[in-house]
């Protein structure tokens, strides 16, 4: 394995259930050594990959021969199927008569797989069955980042089964029927069956999986969020709406003695508690189930800040931006982040919008006034918040935290249109969007509700609304639109991105402004045939490639779609939705975090952003908004 690199996870196999994921090669084999480079193969259980690698094996004295892997197919997030052919032990016809199917289900803290022989000879079938397992104890950080931090596991044998412990993580195995020994590092599982005539066995295994340091915890609700195709609507749209709703279901989490909800970020990096990924998720969520919303919105308000630490970046009033077990390191990046941090400029202003929002979508009025003294601290910090020219900004004050700290959190994603950097505090566009955004229903709501302040509010963004118009819009050999954000000298940053599309439907902007920003998104520099790039290609610093320089993401595409909609920009939000629809075909329906930002006239499917999460909640959630703007305007 080569150090240092990021492992590709576009030719992955994932099965999940939050806080459990097993990802493995197209044959189901769990298999590190298949590739050149790092690997994301194992079997993991929040931060931490308990098996490193598995391998099948069969024969009739001694398990030698590999199966044949044929197919595979997924009867959900958590439950997927593997076949292959046993050819060794066939017949001399043409037809194969022997199959092996390899069932894998994954569960909060297990996993199991079952192997059932199918066959169709006329004579019983005896071979040997054989199942390595190669116990780990990896980090995730370390798994990411393509290094090799594995701790020492320690093993203890007991008939068919074997516990597995580093540190406080263990792991118990077991094998009904199966003898189980060591050979290296090695645990051999392995059977003698026997397969009567045209009929079936079957054997099995699992992992029993735990991490006393977990922060977070899966939940054992059952929810039904099916939904129906829509008569004239595109069939993929229902395609990529159940793959979604499945992943989402397999995403959900809770925290430790609380029942309440949220989605984790995605798969495999982000199992756990993201302020402004689990907010947009649910949001976009919000017409399947207002309940998630809701219960997103308790979780975050527990942890809100309540005192000053520049370590944590914690303030009085704001939302923490994630939740760790312990201090995140990313080697050769600098950037060393504490288990609750709060690096965040725009979860805040989200989590108040959120707030209305799901009142209005049904959230039970005594739910909405339970969280009413949240909302005015976090209001507080929206504009307390503000910088001497009345904007929200951020810089990192530590050295080693978020240089960035809006969604596109990299630390190249602020740029000029020659490619230079922006020098911080930033100030971000889509944020002030946000924040008056946030104000404005902070007061609709606060009216609904029959109490005070509402003014006031309404006051302070109407001030921001004229500010902003004064400071941030830019006039470009591409158009005028608003810049990306405003430097630490004031200045207005002056890249077209997608950024600007985030403040549709916002209120900040009038319609003669909407429309024209809208306009420009729906051009061939911003939208790629397969969905909205994060930057223009006549920008100096676009590269499809880059994270957050040129590629797509579908939440981004999925956000800006629906303010032209709330905008009554129809028609350009359809040329999202119809990009976003091409690229789901392309990824069999699971969209990835993001994809390359080539054009859909240049190539004929998008290429994949090899390390970008899949399932992903944003992602997923996606496709809710999407089938809703096609079904009102189909």
């Amino acid at each position: 394995m080569t150090a240092g690199l990021q492992p590709f996870l576009s030719d992955a196999v994932a099965v999940l259930r939050a806080p459990t994921q097993v990802w493995s090669r197209e044959d189901g084999e769990i298999d590190p050594h298949s590739l050149d480079t790092a690997s994301i193969d194992g079997v993991f259980h929040g931060d931490t990959r308990f098996i490193r690698a598995t391998r099948v094996r069969y024969g009739t004295d001694a398990a030698t021969h590999a199966p044949e892997w044929i197919s595979r197919s997924a009867a959900s997030a958590s439950d997927a199927r593997f076949e292959a052919l046993l050819r060794r032990l066939d017949d001399r016809t043409p037809d194969p008569k022997i199959r092996l199917t390899r069932r894998r289900v994954v569960a909060d803290g297990r996993m199991r797989e079952e192997f059932t022989l199918v066959s169709h000879l006329e004579e019983a079938v005896e071979l040997v069955l054989e199942v390595a397992v190669t116990p780990d104890a990896t980090p995730m950080q370390d798994v990411k980042s393509g290094t090799d931090g594995a701790a020492p596991v320690e093993r203890t044998f007991s008939g068919d089964a074997v516990e597995v412990s580093s540190g406080d993580a263990s792991m118990r195995l077991q094998a009904p029927g199966a003898e189980v020994t060591a050979a290296g590092d090695d645990l051999i599982l392995t059977w003698r069956v026997t397969c009567p005539s045209r009929s079936t066995a079957m054997v099995s295994w699992h992992v029993d999986l735990d991490d006393p340091s977990l922060v977070v915890r899966g939940t054992t609700r059952q929810v039904d969020w099916a939904l129906e195709p829509v008569d004239g609507v595109d069939p993929r749209l229902f395609r990529w709406l159940r793959q979604a709703l499945d992943d989402l279901d397999a995403l959900r989490l809770t925290l430790p003695g609380n029942a309440d909800e949220f989605f984790a970020a995605g798969a495999p990096w982000f199992f756990t508690l993201f302020g402004r990924d689990s907010l947009w998720a649910a949001r976009l969520f919000l017409s399947v189930d207002p309940g998630m919303a809701a219960s997103t919105l308790r979780v975050l308000g527990r942890l809100q800040g309540s005192t000053a630490d520049p370590a944590t970046a914690e303030e009085p009033g704001k939302i923490v931006h994630e939740l760790r077990a312990g201090t995140l390191t990313m080697p050769g990046e600098g950037i060393s982040l504490p288990p609750l941090y709060y690096g965040t400029v725009d979860a805040t202003p989200l989590w108040i919008t959120l707030l209305a929002e799901a009142h209005e979508a049904g959230m039970p009025e005594a739910e909405v006034r339970d969280l009413l003294p949240t909302m005015h601290d976090a209001l507080d910090w929206v504009i307390a918040s503000a910088n001497a020219d009345g904007f929200l900004d951020y810089v990192d004050e530590t050295g080693h935290g978020l240089s960035n700290q809006g969604w596109k959190d990299s630390g190249d994603s602020i740029q000029w249109r020659d490619g230079s950097l922006a020098d911080g505090p930033i100030a971000l566009s889509e944020v002030q969007g946000y924040a008056y955004e946030a104000a404005v229903r902070a007061a609709d709501l606060l009216d609904a509700l029959e109490e005070d302040g509402a003014e006031r509010l309404r006051s302070w963004a109407a001030d921001l609304r004229t500010r902003f118009r004064e400071r941030f819009w830019v006039e470009t050999p591409e158009g005028r639109y608003p810049a990306i954000a405003l430097d630490r000298d004031g200045r207005a940053v002056d890249t077209l991105t997608s950024n600007a599309g985030h403040l549709l439907g916002t209120g900040i902007l009038d319609p003669d402004e909407e429309r024209a920003v809208a306009d420009l998104l729906v051009g061939p520099s911003m939208a790629s045939g397969f969905g909205l790039r994060t930057m223009s290609t006549d920008a100096g610093g676009y590269w499809p490639l880059s994270y957050h320089g040129g590629s797509v993401w579908a939440h981004d595409t999925a956000i800006v779609a629906r303010g032209m909609a709330r905008a009554g920009l129809t028609d350009q939000a359809r040329v999202l939705v119809d990009g976003m629809l091409a690229a789901a075909e392309a990824f069999a329906y699971r969209m990835p975090e993001l994809h390359a930002g080539d054009a859909a006239s240049d190539v004929t499917v998008p290429a994949p952003y090899p390390a970008a999460c899949r399932p992903q909640a944003w992602s997923a959630a996606a496709a809710v908004v999407c089938h809703e703007i096609a079904t009102r305007t189909g």
